[in-house]
């Protein structure tokens, strides 16, 4: 019987999915994508290993043409669908619909190389309609949206393996620079300076309690003495916290608001506005990815990725629409689905004449075309699925539920009321609102999860006054206030900055996020987003020396070139090109690349001048940053955010670290253990100055700031005698040197296996190191720990113990570990990190062998695919289609 093989990403949407069609199909998954550039130097084919470009998997010279291989991870995925394939009549490929599921489609079809009839499903909802609706109407890959996301791709492996290199080098390892996560950023560390530029103002004014007869009091608030407005925080200047030259406002201290309640404490009181308006407020619009990911992060306190994260569950389980979008449209099926509730459950009052509908600002065609909604032609009341989903799927699928079904209600209805109130020369005023018709306020008030409850806090009514009413003042309070620096960016409100701005796009903005996070550049305080001071460096050195690629504007436009690429409006070669070769007079990334850059200046951050005139700077370095002045150093706490690192703040942390820090004393000899700071990083020291004191430097890892008394001897107890060798009679000492532990034996060294062997290695354990053979100069390297597997090469990637230090390896490319490295701390993604940015450097020159051998010929530049829309590749690891 003929069979139909349907291949999905993911095995929770092919087993949703295969619930919906008969026999005759089988369905299975890719397990996401099976091809891409070359993740580490182990996935590089052997022949191009050599070739200049091969550490970016993308040929700069021949036209941008990327390698693509199959991961080691992967080849089981692949070998099993060609299994399937070759008992099917006719493929699907039903990914996602935008680019990155297209280009998923596009890949699954150059690796298979399918003989027959192959299709694109596309549908934005899994139901049994919609699956039902796209085998009807199939149709082909889009190779525009294929191009496109190979061009962001490629963008982006440029920008990331180009960059982030140099970050390494002048800054810290295992940082990352992207072409949006980079900007992302900028922002967050633009607004801390905003934060540490801002100087606060205080201002005054008066609040008073009026009422009728005794009856309803209300309270308003000063706004006019004499005739002059009375000044308020938006009047002030951010950066010297005074009010503008030239103002006509009538700014009040505590004394001089003291004065102006004496004075009025006898005043008569009239109403001289009594001002009612209707207003109408329209519901929110469907859920976007944005909006989405902004209300769970305000409403259910979920991160972008976990918002992410659940949407995914929950859309590939069939109960919600695609949840990667920019579109506010709803279908003619969720319009009915939607009204057909209202009309159920609300009645027919808070049912429109008409459909709403919401204008999209779709800037990029590769999203998908509708909200996200649940699916379906008939939600499902989200009540009737508790059984069925954990709490976060349940609360986002209400939320989504709520807003979905409030968006087709009629608008909230009201009345805004203003009253002022004057005696004498004060003018004091008061607003309020009621709520005559509560509209989709009854489905849904943003930042709540009790829309009934909330309506009675939406209202504040005021007395139904007339002009020329006689008042009564019951009280008049002076108030002091202060200007609030500018937020920090929450989660939500960096999303909403970057949305606004067009960078980056609905897919891209949970992953952003969570690299600035896990990467460090910024921490979570609450829900505020606080940049660490490596942050500050980076975006330093990249204002400084990459200033185009982290612009705003610069980073927009390039978005609407990709959208423009997907459209078949833009042509990706020629943008390539211009983004890394330059053009006229703007230079390209390959240009940028040359420039010399300091690392000691890169370090540096300058904070100002301090009260003798000299500079301040805060210092990246090894164990963190730290205060410099001239040769004065001192750590900054790790919980302290550059908004409060005033320069009296960091005078004082100087002052406090010149002064060495007493530990305790030493239980033999009673002498006094510092902890220092020098040229060097800090250190331990026994004894005073002037008396030939013992030091040590501290281990990779340790913190001066956490430093005790116990580990301050430990240190000072180096070398330490583990015993003599039966064997030598020579006696054997641990130490730690600059490569990091070791042990001794005369002229002899081992490696030892980590730094806790230097206070736990027994005479036993260092007889039997000294027993193994030493490894010759080209020997084998003593393995240390495996680390795990290359996600994507599958390789093993080790930590070894080497003639100078510790190293990793993947088998094929070597990398030793940075002095600030703990071996005993390094996790596989750090020895990736560090791997690649050896492959960054490319291959060591030796210097002997400088040519090839005489009368050997050249060998030709190997083949790199080129993007075409079905064409055939001669096998699945050989390179495939570039955009042109």
């Amino acid at each position: 019987m003929p069979k139909s093989l349907v291949i999905v990403e993911s095995p929770t949407k092919a087993r949703t999915i295969a619930r919906f069609l008969d026999d005759d199909f089988v369905v299975e998954s890719s397990i996401g994508h099976i091809r891409d550039l070359p993740d580490s130097a182990g996935d590089i084919p052997d022949e191009l290993r050599g070739e200049s470009w091969s550490r970016l998997g993308i040929d700069v010279e021949h036209d941008f043409k990327p390698l693509y291989v199959v991961p080691s991870d992967k080849k089981k995925q692949v070998s099993k669908l060609k299994a399937l394939l070759k008992g099917a009549d006719v493929l699907y490929l039903a990914t996602d619909e935008d680019r990155e599921g297209e280009s998923i489609s596009w890949h699954l079809q150059e690796v298979l190389q399918p003989r027959v009839p192959t299709h694109r499903l596309v549908f934005h909802e899994i139901t049994r309609e919609a699956i039902r609706a796209a085998l009807a109407s199939p149709r082909d890959i889009d190779t525009r949206l294929v191009t496109a996301q190979e061009t962001r791709r490629l963008l982006d492996r440029l920008f990331g393996y180009e960059v982030s290199p140099v970050l390494w080098r002048k800054i810290a390892p295992s940082l990352s620079a992207g072409r949006v996560q980079s900007v992302a950023i900028r922002m967050v560390v633009q607004r801390e300076r905003e934060r540490m530029a801002f100087r606060v103002a205080h201002y005054w004014d008066l609040a008073g309690t009026f009422s009728r007869d005794g009856k309803q009091p209300f309270t308003a608030t000063l706004i006019n003495v004499d005739g002059m407005r009375l000044a308020t925080g938006r009047d002030f200047e951010d950066t010297t916290g005074q009010l503008p030259p030239g103002h006509h406002l009538v700014h009040l201290d505590e004394a001089g608001a003291a004065r102006l309640r004496a004075a009025l404490q006898n005043e008569r009181w009239r109403v001289v506005k009594s001002e009612r308006k209707p207003y109408a407020d329209k519901p929110p619009a469907p859920f976007t990815t944005s909006t989405l990911q902004q209300e769970a992060n305000r409403k259910l306190g979920l991160t972008s990725r976990n918002s992410m994260r659940v949407a995914q569950a929950l859309y590939e389980r069939g109960y919600i629409t695609y949840m990667r979008t920019d579109s506010t449209t709803l279908s003619d099926q969720a319009l009915s689905a939607a009204r057909n509730h209202i009309r159920s459950h609300y009645g027919a009052d808070y049912l429109p004449p008409a459909p709403r509908v919401y204008k999209s600002q779709v800037k990029n065609a590769q999203e998908a075309h509708e909200a996200i909604r649940p699916a379906g032609d008939a939600f499902q009341v989200p009540e009737s699925l508790r059984g069925e989903l954990n709490v976060d799927e349940f609360r986002l699928y209400e939320m989504i539920w709520k807003r979905t079904v409030a968006s087709q209600m009629p608008n909230a209805t009201g009345q805004r009321m203003t009253l002022q109130v004057q005696g004498g020369g004060a003018l004091f005023q008061a607003t309020g609102k009621t709520i005559e018709f509560p509209g989709y306020l009854r489905a849904y008030v943003e930042g709540s999860d009790d829309p009934d409850g909330e309506l009675g806090d939406q209202e504040k009514l005021l007395p139904d006054v007339a002009v020329g009413d006689a008042l009564t003042c019951e009280r008049l309070e002076p108030a002091e206030h202060s200007t609030q620096p500018p937020a920090r960016y929450s989660e939500a409100s960096l999303i909403k900055e970057l949305e606004k701005n067009g960078i980056g796009r609905p897919s891209t903005y949970a992953s952003i996020i969570d690299t600035i996070i896990r990467r460090a550049y910024v921490v979570k305080k609450g829900n505020a987003l606080v940049p660490t001071f490596v942050a500050f460096a980076v975006v330093q050195l990249l204002e400084q020396f990459f200033e185009r690629l982290v612009d705003q504007h610069f980073t927009a436009e390039m978005e609407d070139a990709l959208d423009a690429i997907s459209t078949g409006e833009g042509e990706s070669l020629r943008y390539l090109r211009h983004f890394y070769y330059g053009s006229g007079e703007s230079p390209g990334l390959a240009e940028l690349l040359k420039a010399e850059i300091d690392a000691r200046q890169a370090c540096t951050i300058p904070l100002g001048t301090g009260s003798d005139g000299q500079a301040i700077n805060i210092r990246v370095g090894r164990y963190g940053p730290y205060l410099e002045r001239n040769s004065d150093r001192a750590s900054l706490p790790e919980d302290l955010a550059p908004d409060e690192l005033t320069l009296a703040r960091a005078e004082e942390l100087l002052a406090a670290g010149n002064q060495p820090q007493v530990l305790g004393t030493h239980p033999q000899t009673g002498q006094n253990v510092y902890v220092k700071s020098g040229r060097y990083g800090p250190y331990v020291q026994l004894g005073e100055t002037g008396e030939s004191p013992r030091n040590k430097g501290l281990l990779p890892g340790q913190s001066p700031e956490r430093l005790t008394l116990d580990d301050a001897l430990g240190l000072l107890s180096l070398p330490r005698n583990v015993g003599r060798d039966p064997d030598t009679g020579e006696d054997i000492e641990v130490d730690l040197g600059r490569y990091g532990p070791y042990a001794k034996r005369g002229k002899d060294t081992r490696s030892l296996p980590g730094a806790e062997a230097l206070f736990s290695f027994t005479l036993d354990e260092a007889v039997a190191l000294f027993k193994q053979e030493k490894r010759a100069r080209f020997g084998q390297a003593a393995t240390l720990r495996e680390l795990g597997k290359a996600p994507q090469s599958g390789a093993d990637i080790s930590l070894k113990s080497g003639r100078y230090g510790p190293y990793v390896t993947d088998g094929q490319l070597n990398a030793s570990l940075p002095r600030s490295a703990d071996p005993d701390a390094l996790t596989l993604e750090a020895a990736l990190e560090l791997l690649q940015a050896r492959a960054a450097r490319g291959p060591v020159t030796r210097g002997r062998r400088t040519g090839a051998k005489a009368g050997a010929k050249a060998k030709p530049p190997a083949k790199v695919a080129k993007p075409k829309a079905a064409r055939k590749a001669k096998s699945a690891d050989q390179p495939k289609p570039a955009a042109k």
